[in-house]
């Protein structure tokens, strides 16, 4: 038999020596539907060959633990009262580059069903998104298509989009990064599984007819770097969220039948991966018969049939004798349902189209795919850029007044409502603290109990640090669910690198998996779910190593919450974290300020966990004990950004004093160090809030008040609240809109 050609294999982002491990473990060479599926299931998206090992490392215990990293869908975690919340964050990179709104919208139904399929209500969506700078014309159109098809899909479904991010970067311009996040509720214990009960249970697919689209999207579209010559738009799959609203009520329905038994998501590699996962799940083996998938598409041959990533699909395992009354349920909401397969008692993956049988394979040798390790040194370009003067840069001849505008001007930095402002961030009526602030906040119908759930990431400085950037997106984010008073009881990561084969993402890879586990672990949480995204490469180029962490904190009592809002004349202005509001040099590295200002990316980040965790525990305690009138992180901006979104979103200005004195206002004002918190109290309360501080070894100080139309920094900031409050609210979109 002639060598299979490179381009099938290339097809199927399956090396030479994986075909070769193929051949050798099934004893013959395996057959082009054989192909197909080991590419799938062997793909970088579905099989983690990559980052399996590293991924092990991750903190991955709890005592809220209901559902262990990996094991299903989603993770799942107890949050009391009978309770329990299910949720992921997942990506949609390479789809959205080729069709940003599909690529988008697809992304949201996806996540939705993966959530759906623990047998929970999707109750919230969040998104962080990355582009280029928006000054390119086709940034722009792969932003209004993105936020199009987030807005679009979400609306539709009626799950409330309650924040996240959207950040932009060079590194950004060729692979744009589209990470959703979803949040579901459980009532009553009734976490389903992705799997059967026993031999003869019948694999049920519900939900739409089965067309060619979205083929090869997991191993073609998302296991391999973009060629600038290929045709991508067959890989993008297309939504209908109509049908996936009434397939949500339907199968939470459904479950409630007995004989019900296991539920799973036609996602990536579509009947391929759901089917298998369940098998393997089941520790069954599973025949699928083709012929009995509804299809909107004739012709369709086995292949694409099994490889298909339509949209709005999923498969139940079902007691035999119970599938009547699942019928008649789908019949109800008109949502087509056929039995396609039956799980079996040997180990095999059996596919036929009626009496012709196209495939028998083995699952452990489906589903085990290769696993890779590494241990790739630090670059020499990375130490040089760490060790970058920062306090010889040049003097800016501008005024910190002007130095203040432009950065409230960055697209990185301005509101982003303009974005916001086109989800439906109200439906379900529990949105408590909507988008905008630092965390979302949701309620829990009949209990006391909140939600606060936020996502974050900052590419820069995990491309300067790959250990130090990731611990610090666990720290912001748990740092912003802080201000709103909520402990963080669970993570969910999405991996964002490019090609995993060079050395340089390697070690970004390993340093950042490990970042993440050291910052989880002194947080004492687990990372419940995720996803890797690899090779987010274009002509040659990677994207800014971007993990971007979701994070699930739980709030006993809600009306004990914090805003990141001013709110009253007169309020005493703390920071919590430091001696003294002012920055130093270091916190430049990797600021929005030195990109802006000096063009560059550079320096070394610094984390303190022991600190940053006594800053949180702090932060809530004081919001629990009602001493606290707005909380908010200091981030993207330093301390003097910071002050005016407080200040503007409260719509009160404010004055920022201290008896240090300000050398170098750049660093001052506008360096991100970390763990820090700008907090407002009643002026009747300092005393009790620095007090409380030092006995919890923080320091804290007070640094200003709250009142009157002007924002006043250190005698160096002095500009009228509403010059600040127009560029701040309108200089994204005028930076969007061309």
């Amino acid at each position: 038999m002639a060598p299979i050609a490179q381009e099938l294999l290339d097809e199927v982002a399956l090396s030479r020596a994986e075909y070769e491990a193929i051949i050798d473990r099934l004893g013959r060479e395996p057959n082009e539907l054989e192909i197909g599926l080991f590419g799938a299931l062997w793909s970088e998206h579905c099989g983690y060959k990559h980052t399996k090992a590293l991924l092990r490392t991750l903190p991955n215990t709890s005592d809220r633990l209901l559902v262990a990293p990996g094991a299903e869908n989603a993770g799942v975690v107890d949050i009391g009262d009978g309770y329990a919340v299910a949720f992921k964050i997942e990506s949609h990179n390479h789809p959205s580059a080729v069709e940003p709104y599909e690529g988008a919208a697809t992304g949201v139904g996806g996540i939705v069903r993966d959530i759906l399929a623990m047998g929970a209500r999707p109750m919230a969506l969040m998104n962080s998104l990355r582009f280029g700078p928006p000054t390119d014309e086709r940034q722009r159109y792969l932003l209004s298509g993105v936020v199009s098809g987030i807005s679009g899909y979400g609306n539709c479904i009626g799950v409330p989009n309650v924040g996240g991010e959207v950040v932009f970067d060079a590194s950004y311009a060729g692979n744009p990064l589209v990470n959703a996040m979803c949040v579901g509720i459980i009532e009553g214990g009734k976490v389903m599984s992705a799997r059967a009960d026993a031999p003869g249970d019948l694999l049920v697919l519900v939900g739409a007819k089965t067309g060619r689209d979205g083929i090869h999207g997991a191993s073609g579209l998302a296991s391999r770097t973009f060629e600038e010559q290929a045709e991508l738009r067959s890989t993008v799959q297309v939504g209908n969220p109509f049908l996936e609203k009434v397939l949500i009520e339907a199968c939470l329905e459904a479950i409630e039948l007995p004989g019900v038994v296991g539920m799973q998501d036609c996602g990536a590699a579509g009947i391929t991966s759901a089917a298998v996962e369940m098998a393997e799940r089941s520790e069954l083996g599973i025949n699928i018969d083709v012929a009995k998938v509804p299809r909107r598409e004739n012709e369709m041959s086995p292949y694409e049939v099994m490889l298909s990533e339509s949209q709005e699909r999923m498969l139940l395992a079902v007691k035999p004798g119970a599938e009547e009354r699942l019928f008649d349920l789908f019949e109800k909401w008109d949502i087509d349902a056929a039995i396609i397969g039956t799980f079996e008692a040997d180990n095999q993956v059996v596919v036929s189209e009626g009496a012709w049988q196209a495939s028998s394979t083995p699952v452990v040798t489906l589903t085990d795919a290769p696993e890779y390790q590494f241990n790739s040194p630090k670059p020499d370009w990375l130490a040089e850029l760490q060790s970058f003067d920062l306090v010889g840069l040049p003097d800016l001849e501008i005024t910190p007044n002007e130095a203040l505008l432009k950065l409230l001007a960055s697209p990185n930095i301005a509101s982003k409502h303009t974005v916001w402002r086109q989800y439906d961030h109200q439906v379900q009526n529990n949105t408590v603290i909507a988008p905008g602030g630092d965390a979302a906040l949701l309620r829990i119908q009949g209990t006391q109990r909140a939600l606060g759930v936020s996502t974050d990431g900052n590419g820069r400085l995990v491309y300067l640090n790959p250990r130090v950037g990731s611990a610090i997106a666990v720290a912001e984010t748990c740092r912003n669910l802080a201000c709103v008073g909520a402990e963080p009881v669970a993570l969910t990561d999405g991996l964002n690198f490019g090609n995993p084969e060079t050395p340089d993402i390697q070690y970004q890879l390993q340093e950042a998996i490990a970042g993440i586990s050291e910052a989880a672990s002194a947080f004492g949480i687990p990372v419940v779910s995720g996803n890797a995204s690899l090779y987010n490469e274009s002509a040659g180029s990677a994207v800014q190593p971007t993990p971007i962490i979701g994070a699930l904190g739980v709030l006993e009592n809600v009306e004990r919450h914090a805003r990141s809002a001013f709110q009253d004349d007169g309020d005493a202005v703390i920071v919590i974290g430091t001696d003294t509001p002012w920055d130093t040099f270091d916190g430049l590295a990797g600021s929005e300020a030195l990109a802006v200002f000096h063009g560059t990316i550079a320096g070394q980040p610094k984390l303190d966990l022991d600190l940053e965790t006594k800053v949180q525990t702090l932060c809530r305690s004081l919001i629990g004990g009602d001493l606290l009138k707005s909380a908010h992180d200091v981030s993207h901006g330093g301390l003097a950004v910071a002050v005016v979104e407080s200040a503007v979103q409260g719509n009160i200005g404010v004055t920022i004093q201290h008896d240090d004195p300000v050398t170098d206002w750049l660093s001052a004002l506008f360096g991100e160090s970390q763990s820090r918190i700008v907090a407002t109290c009643d002026d009747d309360d300092v005393d009790a809030v620095l007090r409380i501080a030092s006995e919890a070894k923080v320091s804290a100080t007070q640094v200003g008040t709250v009142g009157g139309d002007y924002v006043r920094v250190a005698n160096v900031v002095n500009l009228p609240l509403a010059t600040i409050a127009d560029v701040w609210l309108n200089s994204f979109e005028r930076a969007t809109s061309g």
